[in-house]
């Protein structure tokens, strides 16, 4: 099942994507993808509804984040040993944690922001992780048992920020929109090989990433029960779990986002993304003149 959230940005309503891929809207039978409809038996009752006596919805629909009421936004550092490889780092011995801050989330086709002062903005594919049940404790090999789905997520990065300035990670990481995700939450049901997906990215047309999740360090199931032993993960909380190589900080000599860069991407079976890069400056004289801000 490909639930996703469709609407004004605030103000989006549930839906999911049919078998022909259209977009149907699901506010007669559930609030949001949220909370309890995550858990096993609120999909279990999503999957029950006959797609086609849901209203349809226009191809142009603007898509938000495909998941509501996230309360944590986890990230994973450094874990795919190819990527680990590209930038000169060890493999490290446990799953390298950061936070995103919540602002950070936009629609997969949303406008990305440079912040103020951003010289070094990079972009990073990444499979993310929704969780679906209260976890805490819990062991791997029951992990997935508290996943809602996966989506696709891009993991921007402000890398002056995040190297050069001290402290921890996390102020490279959490600007606003750095982390737009979707288009789709997609149900473990329809992922047969977590660890066997293709992932890329391309920066004005021209490929930057391509990888697969073959090459990560630790698992989906490691992660999450890794994290439940630091944390009580939450419904709706958002875990993106690292990226491959093709970074703009890896690369000779290194390259970052600029105003006018569009950023496209995608992960097999979790659909894709597209992003206009917008200098602070332009966006806040876009929003004066009463352009939208997605």
């Amino acid at each position: 099942m490909k639930l996703m959230r469709h609407g004004a940005s605030g103000d989006e309503r549930p839906g999911l994507v049919d078998a022909q891929g259209g977009l149907r809207d699901l506010s007669g039978h559930v609030r949001d993808i949220a909370g309890l409809a995550l858990s096993r038996d609120g999909l279990a009752r999503l999957r029950a509804i006959d797609p086609t006596s849901l209203p349809l919805l226009a191809p142009d629909t603007r898509l938000g984040p495909c998941v509501g009421g996230t309360g944590n936004f986890i990230a994973i550092g450094l874990n795919y040993a190819d990527h680990a490889a590209e930038i000169g780092a060890d493999i490290p011995a446990e799953p390298i944690v950061f936070n995103k801050a919540p602002s950070c989330i936009v629609g997969p086709n949303d406008r990305v922001i440079l912040p103020k002062g951003s010289a070094k903005s990079d972009w990073e594919v990444e499979l993310a992780i929704v969780i679906g049940a209260r976890a805490s404790y819990v062991h791997a090999n029951e992990a997935l048992n508290y996943v809602a789905g996966v989506c696709l997520c891009n993991d921007l990065s402000e890398r002056e920020f995040q190297m050069e300035r001290g402290g921890t990670w996390t102020k490279g990481k959490g600007c606003p929109t750095f982390g737009p995700i979707g288009p789709w939450l997609v149900t473990l049901d329809e992922i047969p090989r977590l660890d066997d997906l293709g992932l890329w990215l391309d920066v004005n047309g021209e490929r930057m990433q391509t990888g697969s999740t073959r090459t990560m360090i630790f698992d989906v199931a490691q992660i999450v029960a890794y994290l439940s032993h630091f944390m009580m993960l939450m419904p709706g909380d958002i875990i993106t779990t690292g990226t491959p190589p093709g970074v703009g900080m890896g690369m000779k000599p290194p390259r970052f986002l600029k105003n006018g860069d569009v950023i496209t991407l995608g992960i097999d079976g979790l659909g894709t993304q597209r992003q206009e890069v917008v200098a602070f400056d332009d966006w806040t004289a876009k929003v004066a003149a009463g352009e939208p801000t997605h």
